[in-house]
């Protein structure tokens, strides 16, 4: 396994900040709003933007997300006790973080649960296939992107998203836990709609674990100096538990979930005593 080498990086003026965005973003147009329209896809968001919209309109793409909602429940109604294992698409096989979440997806499949990710490559990838290799069942919920997004090899099925908030509903609403591994925005998108849930009692209070001390410690500080400011209390954050092993994840959330939940537990034929 390869070491993760983490560079280290100087702290930026707000003016460089602003020089790094502009340079990254020169091509865009609809002032970086969106990407370039050269595909028919960015195309259609382009023309999406630029015209008024009308009733008709939006009832059509209305329509469009209710039967995506509804491939969701149908694919997703019958697959028991789950966890969402949520993580950067950008590691590779061999990269420390990238077997860090594969052993998760490892542990909680063994532990009977089925373990749902994005679908995609890098962390995601690793929580698929580890369970895929302990034998329990594992699921993509793939987001249709023009970059880094291509549906991995090693889930039970995989369903297609066009809208992120319609992927994000199907994973918190069919997990019973969620395990941040290391990530990006995307992750720390997912990561705080949980948290946010949980805080506002829309659901659970379900276990929403951090994997990796030394990745996250930086969140944790930052959430510290967050609680001091008075913009919410310590005992409503759910994500200050961070742990380093797969292992104390799983071992946090059995503790956490009711004793009913736990006798539906699964694990695979070749893992049970």
């Amino acid at each position: 396994m390869s070491k993760k080498t983490i560079p280290s990086s100087k702290r930026l003026t707000p003016q460089e900040w602003e020089n790094a965005w502009q340079r990254h973003w020169k091509n865009a147009q609809l002032h970086y709003e969106l990407p370039h329209a050269a595909s028919k896809s960015s195309l259609a968001e382009h023309d999406f933007l630029s015209h008024t919209r009308s009733a008709k309109k939006e009832g059509h793409r209305l329509n469009k997300i209710t039967k995506e909602f509804e491939m969701g429940f149908k694919k997703l109604e019958k697959i028991g006790p789950a966890v969402t294992i949520f993580g950067s698409a950008r590691f590779k096989p061999g990269d420390s973080y990238y077997e860090l979440s594969r052993l998760a997806g490892s542990k909680f499949a063994k532990a009977g649960f089925t373990v749902l990710t994005g679908g995609g490559p890098g962390a995601m990838e690793a929580a698929n296939r580890g369970a895929h290799e302990a034998g329990g069942p594992t699921y993509g919920l793939n987001i249709i992107l023009p970059h880094e997004q291509a549906p991995n090899p090693y889930v039970t099925d995989s369903f297609q998203f066009k809208y992120f908030f319609v992927r994000k509903v199907m994973l918190v609403k069919y997990s019973c836990a969620f395990i941040a591994m290391p990530g990006g925005l995307g992750t720390l998108d997912e990561l705080f709609e949980a948290a946010t849930l949980i805080q506002c009692k829309k659901i659970g209070p379900f276990p929403l674990v951090l994997v990796g001390g030394e990745f996250w410690s930086g969140l944790l500080d930052w959430v510290s100096y967050m609680a001091d400011q008075g913009v919410f209390s310590q005992e409503e954050i759910g994500f200050s538990r961070i742990v380093d092993t797969p292992q104390e994840a799983v071992d946090m959330v059995l503790k956490s979930l009711p004793s009913e939940l736990i006798s539906r537990l699964d694990p695979p034929v070749k893992n049970r005593k």
